[in-house]
């Protein structure tokens, strides 16, 4: 459950199954910052494959060493988890797994060095052919020579220069959608700027995760968590990628702060699902009712596991059962017929499934709120985890020094919304939420182009 693709997520890899993630079901991505976090994202629509030419010569330095190495290895998948630890950093492994690293990999199929265009001795960028057409690939080595940043990615799309322009792009993306471009005023409310349909509400994604964190923060504000709280990652909280806590041991532990960071940078779903349970469901539910104006459609809150299983076993006859339910019925639905299904039992799904019905709803002007209730909190590890990936929007950083990012996806989906403050203090959000009930959005396509209309929003916000 999740969105990014070009998008550069911190740490992310491609859902095993049809579900909701931040990257596109077809791909995965892991993204690094400068720093520390890894990076190594799959991209959007691919450039344009032109008539091959010689291959560069390769640096004879750290980072081309390891991109040589990169280059023979992906030839021969899978990469034996070993040799993948003697090339990456332990910063970007505490992130992308091996298994996830090799998945990626895979989605590719295969990487061809076309050209270099930038290099230093631990630093470079060129471009590769690929299975998916012609990516961006951006490479950095930390101290020891590890690979510490692995980004693919695909060409930014021109942005629009007007809110014209913008509508008309947007419109032709999905048959539904909906916008806002906002600022944040000192009273904590939405000032619309732009907007389209900005009280419907529509389908979520992983986008609902905003309201786990912020039930989180809530309970932490009151003591009654810490930022330290271990969670135990016991077999019936597991869930399905995005994410890497589904592959910890059962019963192990991880803090609530790393669960949370992994919930927001690559969207993990089992993170979500271990914060949904140790606030409680209800108190989520709360968190809701106070961001958003349609909260009645998000009881019950769902699970990223129930949502799997309502939606990826025996469809359409738990999902059927489930709807015919009043309130109190699917409550206890989810805690009998629902927790007693095994995860197991999921297929994948590529057209959409009930995303009217059975999802997590909110409206953009829902979703601002979201994101204004989050900075008010002002809870110190709430920036470092909002801010971890940017989805690869690009902003420049002197001008808009914070950007926080928390998008969605499933067959049908696909959503993305961004709080940006700018070096005067100013703090907008802009949110655009699209779907379509009967074909699958191809994301490979609209993400890109919808991180362009993000992107353009930002800068007509600053020209006022």
């Amino acid at each position: 459950m999740g969105a990014a693709l070009a998008l550069a997520v911190t740490a992310t890899a491609a859902p095993a199954t049809a579900a909701p993630a931040d990257t596109p079901p077809a791909t995965a991505t892991a993204t690094a910052t400068a720093a520390s976090a890894p990076t190594l994202v799959s991209a959007g629509a691919p450039l344009a494959s032109p008539t091959p030419a010689p291959a560069p010569e390769i640096p004879d330095s750290p980072v081309g060493e390891q991109l040589g190495w990169l280059l023979g290895a992906a030839a021969a998948l899978p990469i034996p988890e070993d040799e993948i630890r003697a090339h990456f950093s332990a910063a970007f492994l505490g992130q992308v797994s091996p298994a996830q690293l090799n998945e990626v990999l895979q989605s590719l199929g295969g990487l061809r060095l076309e050209s270099l265009t930038g290099v230093t001795p631990t630093a470079l960028t060129g471009v590769v052919a690929t299975g998916l057409g012609r990516l961006q690939i951006s490479m950095a080595v930390d101290g020891d020579g590890r690979i510490a940043t692995l980004l693919f990615q695909q060409e930014q799309r021109p942005a629009p220069q007007s809110w014209a322009e913008l509508d008309q792009r947007l419109r032709s993306l999905a048959p539904r959608a909906g916008f806002l471009a906002a600022e944040i005023r000192g009273n904590g409310t939405c000032r619309p700027v732009h907007a389209i349909a900005p009280d419907t509400s529509r389908p979520l994604g992983s986008m609902f995760k905003l309201y786990v964190l912020g039930a989180t923060a809530e309970q932490i504000k009151k003591g009654r968590l810490s930022w330290d709280t271990p969670l135990t990652i016991r077999p019936g909280l597991k869930s399905l990628p995005s994410g890497i806590l589904q592959d910890r041991p059962d019963d192990s532990t991880v803090s609530v702060k790393e669960a949370a960071q992994l919930m927001i940078s690559i969207s993990d779903n089992t993170g979500a699902d271990l914060l949904i349970d140790k606030a409680g469901r209800a108190r989520v539910e709360a968190q809701v009712a106070r961001w958003s104006g349609h909260a009645a459609l998000n009881r019950p809150f769902l699970t990223t596991r129930e949502l799997f299983l309502l939606k990826g076993v025996d469809y359409p006859r738990l999902a059927k059962k489930y709807l015919s339910l009043d309130r109190a019925g699917r409550y206890r639905y989810l805690a009998t017929t629902v927790a007693r299904t095994p995860l197991s039992a999921v297929t994948p799904w590529d057209r959409p499934r009930d995303i009217g019905a059975l999802e997590w709803f909110a409206s953009p002007g829902d979703v601002c709120r979201a994101f204004a209730g989050l900075s008010a909190l002002n809870t110190p590890p709430l920036d470092e985890v909002m801010s971890a990936n940017d989805a690869g929007l690009g902003l420049d950083a002197d001008a808009w020094p914070t950007v926080w990012y928390k998008g969605g996806s499933e067959p049908g989906v696909l959503s993305m919304g961004f709080l940006a403050r700018d070096a005067a203090g100013r703090t907008y959000v802009v949110t655009a939420l699209t779907s379509d009930p009967r074909t699958a959005l191809d994301e490979t396509s609209a993400a890109p182009e919808l991180l362009a209309l993000v992107r353009g929003s930002f800068a007509m916000l600053a020209r006022g």
